[in-house]
């Protein structure tokens, strides 16, 4: 095996490449033609590795594949250093993830976070006396199995001085401390990037960096959009030209977006749940996700006050939109959109309890009810519990919209078979509004009728296991 690091220089790449052939096996009178330019180096040195059998080289961090040469075309040609040949195993790590830059006869080979309990290995390695494998596993579900972040925690624990130094309080700590645990900058990075891919703050910056650099002037305010939003996949129909600009001030076309999202991915900066493979087989809608510790750093390194407050006014101001779209659809057309924005919303009412807030109540509520409408209980009930919540504290419990909601979330209740859950809290709203409002008030009436549903079906079900029962001999 032959280890190459790509340092961006592709007449070095060349000369480690011929050095790899001349280990395995290159002549020297053949290596020095092609070092005098009688024949071409590139070619002499895959010609003979075509004739080696059982070979493995590496080579490490192409994160800039458009500039491996010789030639101007694109590593896919199979023309320049990187070529496929059966002889041997030519391995690249890349950020790159691409079939468009790679070609027909790569494997593609997408690294995939570790399960939670070989990310305990990994921290139980680094600092065996930090906890049980419990905590560990808890620790690596909260870094969402990533590598770097892993090794990140394992070597700070195993630090003597450090202050932290179990599993359990450094996941802890990492809710307060998480600009100053994995967001911390690293003096070096700047200016080294083998560096910048050690330290969790500035490792995805390579990334940016060069998306910039290729022309994806969005990419880096569009993925700092997604961190802002809630670590659930977000509906694709959100990330809008109109978003990005509000947001940003920066001006945007369909287009623009586009690339920038397409360029995040290609980086693996994003995925796409249920489309490529990092999600369970769900229908295709476009939806775009965020590695939770990708989105974290990229919140926390956000500059605060500002841009923040702006973007996350203009994110709100696009829920609203987003949800008033999605439910004037036809039939059932929206329902799938409903269920992506619905993680969203909380965070949404929670940041317009002082100004908007009727709004988005109303935006929360007519989301409930086409998720109602799509039988998505479990969705409808975390938008009615949240809308109950914010109206106690800031209207009261005696407020009538409160009430309102209270009977909302009695009838979500009865709809998830919380039978007697239901009946109890329409009870309660009951005897509260016929104190406030009266008897004959129509909200009165209506939580009336709703407690009879709810003990209707609390019967039912009683009739149901009483028939159930086995007969005695």
């Amino acid at each position: 095996m032959v280890w190459i690091r790509w340092r961006d220089d592709p007449a070095q790449l060349g000369q480690d490449l011929a050095q790899a052939a001349h280990i395995l096996g290159l002549p020297e009178d053949r290596l020095e033609e092609a070092r005098t330019g009688r024949v071409s180096l590139v070619d002499a040195v895959w010609e003979h590795l075509a004739t080696v059998k059982v070979w493995l080289i590496v080579i490490d961090n192409v994160d800039t594949p458009t500039q491996i040469r010789p030639g101007s075309e694109l590593p896919a040609a199979y023309r320049g250093w990187l070529r496929p040949h059966r002889g041997g195993v030519l391995l690249v790590t890349s950020r790159d993830t691409t079939r468009q830059t790679w070609g027909p006869d790569a494997d593609l080979v997408h690294l995939q976070p570790l399960a939670d309990d070989a990310g305990a290995a990994v921290l139980l390695d680094a600092a065996p006396h930090a906890g049980t494998e419990t905590e560990a596993e808890a620790l690596a579900s909260r870094l969402g199995g990533l590598p770097l972040g892993l090794n990140a925690a394992g070597t700070y624990l195993s630090v003597p001085t450090s202050r932290h130094r179990t599993f359990a309080a450094y996941q802890y700590a990492l809710e307060a401390e998480f600009a100053d645990l994995l967001g911390a900058e690293h003096p070096g990075a700047a200016t080294d990037p083998e560096t910048a891919r050690r330290v969790v703050r500035h490792t995805w910056d390579l990334s940016l960096d060069q998306l910039h650099q290729d022309g994806y002037t969005l990419a880096r305010p569009v993925l700092q959009l997604l961190a802002l939003l809630e670590p659930a996949p977000v509906p694709r129909s959100l990330m809008t030209p109109e978003l990005v600009t509000d947001a940003t001030g920066l001006p945007a076309t369909a287009a623009s977006v586009d690339a920038a999202l397409a360029g995040l991915h290609q980086y693996g900066l994003i995925h796409t749940p249920g489309i490529d493979g990092s999600g369970e087989d769900v229908p295709p809608l476009n939806q775009l996700q965020l590695h939770p510790l990708v989105r974290d750093v990229t919140a926390h390194t956000l500059t605060r006050p500002e841009p923040t407050d702006t973007w996350l006014t203009a994110i709100d101001d696009h829920l609203d939109r987003a949800v008033d779209a999605t439910t004037s659809m036809p039939g059932r057309t929206g329902w799938p959109t409903a269920r992506l924005l619905a993680p969203h919303l909380p965070a949404h009412l929670d940041r317009s309890t002082q100004r908007g807030f009727a709004t988005a109540v109303n935006t929360l509520d007519d989301l409930a009810d086409a998720l109602n409408n799509a039988g998505a209980a479990s969705e409808e009930l975390l938008l009615r519990r949240h809308v109950l919540d914010a109206e106690t504290r800031l209207l009261g419990a005696d407020h009538p919209d409160t009430l309102a909601s209270r009977d909302n979330l009695a009838t979500t209740l009865n709809d998830l078979g919380e039978h007697q859950q239901a009946a109890d809290l329409h009870r309660q709203t009951l005897t509260d509004s016929e104190r406030i409002l009266g008897p004959d008030h129509p909200r009165s009436l209506s939580s009336r009728n709703n407690l009879a549903n709810a003990r209707a079906r609390l019967a039912e079900v009683g009739r149901r296991r009483w028939w159930q029962l086995p007969r005695r001999r």
